[in-house]
């Protein structure tokens, strides 16, 4: 890039994080009542039934993935549910006080956020960085995917008139003006205080190159035992509404299916029954090639309805069927479909035992995927316990659709999301779902209380008497 081109593009970002920056110094005095209510009004303007199909039906139009309906549900599920998190907390001002300790704590802005967001959500995650990001009293900059632009800025755009109809300040929000390339992207990474990214993990890696704190998400490959003891038709259906839902854009989305042999034939059929294709063993042959073809995943596959993959894949397969069942030997690294496929294909193994059935999701794992997240559908609660202890993820989930459950659920603790942290394991630097507390800096308000210092017999008691054994 020429010196004049990268001047004028470091100029570009320099303007728009100087708007961020003024715009923060607007809500420094807020009350954490007005915070909320700023919350709020960016939650409604994706949430209201009109703004949620507009920017639904704009996703699929811009990106070619996904459905509309589902979308739907996802713009308004997510938000909802991120809303009543960032309610019930604290985030300005006192935070929290613990007497036992001593110790108060103060909310305060971490700063500008860079929110990089990906093409296969571009209207729910960045209104679900922002929401977050506001709630620390931040502002945000998004910088969306090329194929997304459109609709991140018209959800950007949406969310500011909210903004202005409360008298907040409408550049809490802002986007990169178009066209937004990697090199602006990089430019606003290291103009920002906090850089935040969901998506490809070649953005995570610059991320954390830029110089700037950062927060990457890692990629998605998630496996799912059918154990011996499920209840298989709750679980065939289950894995349906997960794997179907949004024509399987999400990173949490199930990618392997690990059954134990002795109910294999039966979850078939319980998946079957469910909306499931079993491809034979000749179409199973034109998947592998025609969805990896050079061992690279086929782009045009990506997030499309099943009717495009019936033809694609020239499959047998009824009206009725929702997604299709690939049969593999093993995992590996020299077997694509080990890989995320982010399409309605589900690869399948069978397993002898449960420790087989752990053996083949930690071979998965080690070819993509580790860190992120796996399931399980059983009745043995200790086989789930098992999986937590051992395997290198951040969630394990018991008897739920995985892609509405990973990301935070009514029927589960984790807080909402639409990124999920993969730990060290991934090469990120957090290791739960993204929430509130990182867009906080906490200052600790430290006051004595009574002396608590153990002896040392206490803690050394134990060491001696084993040296004198």
């Amino acid at each position: 890039m020429a010196n004049q081109e990268t001047a004028d593009l470091t100029q570009t970002v320099a303007d728009v994080v100087d708007r961020a920056r003024k715009a923060m110094a607007e809500v420094a005095e807020y009350s954490q009542e007005q915070i909320d209510m700023a919350v709020r009004a960016v939650a409604w303007s994706i949430y209201s039934p009109t703004n949620a199909a507009e920017l639904a039906k704009l996703a699929v139009h811009d990106t070619g993935m996904g459905n509309v309906e589902d979308k739907i549900i996802k713009n308004t599920r997510k938000t909802f549910g991120t809303l009543r998190d960032l309610l019930r907390a604290r985030s300005v001002g006192m935070i929290d006080h613990d007497p036992a300790t001593g110790i108060t704590r103060y909310g305060k802005p971490v700063g500008v956020v860079a929110a990089v967001t990906p093409s296969t959500n571009p209207a729910a995650t960045p209104i679900n960085k922002a929401m977050m990001a506001i709630k620390g009293g931040n502002a945000v900059v998004l910088a969306p995917s090329p194929s997304g632009y459109s609709t991140t800025a018209r959800t950007a755009e949406l969310a500011r008139s909210a903004l202005a109809k409360i008298g907040a300040p409408i550049d809490l929000i802002q986007v990169l003006p178009a066209p937004v390339t990697r090199e602006m992207t990089s430019e606003l990474m290291t103009q920002a205080d906090l850089v935040v990214v969901t998506g490809s993990q070649n953005n995570v890696r610059r991320a954390y190159q830029s110089g700037t704190p950062a927060i990457g998400v890692g990629a998605g490959n998630v496996p799912v035992i059918i154990d011996s003891s499920a209840d298989l038709q709750d679980a065939a259906s289950m894995i349906a509404r997960s794997k179907t839902f949004d024509n399987a854009t999400s990173c949490s989305s199930e990618n392997s299916l690990v059954i134990l042999d002795d109910v294999y034939e039966q979850a078939i059929t319980a998946l079957e029954a469910n909306g499931a294709y079993r491809a034979t063993e000749s179409e199973s042959d034109r998947i592998r090639l025609r969805l990896f073809p050079d061992g690279a995943l086929n782009r045009s596959i990506i997030a499309q309805d099943f009717a495009v993959l019936i033809d694609h894949f020239e499959l047998q397969a009824s009206s009725t069927d929702r997604y299709v069942l690939v049969e593999e030997p093993s995992p590996g690294a020299d077997r694509p479909m080990t890989r995320e496929k982010l399409s309605l294909v589900l690869t399948v193994y069978r397993a002898a035992d449960f420790d087989a059935a752990t053996k083949i999701v930690e071979e998965v794992l080690a070819v993509q995927g580790i860190g992120h997240s796996i399931g399980i559908h059983t009745n043995e609660h200790h086989h789930a316990t098992e999986l937590a202890e051992k395997l290198p993820v951040v969630r394990v989930l018991v008897n739920q659709a995985h892609t509405f459950g990973n990301g935070g659920s009514f029927d589960n603790g984790m807080p909402f999301t639409l990124s999920m942290g993969c730990g060290t394991w991934a090469g990120n630097s957090i290791t739960k779902n993204l929430s509130l507390e990182n867009f906080i800096n906490i200052t600790h308000l430290v006051t004595t209380i009574a002396p608590d210092e153990p002896t040392e017999e206490e803690l050394f008691g134990p060491l001696w008497e084993a040296q004198d054994d």
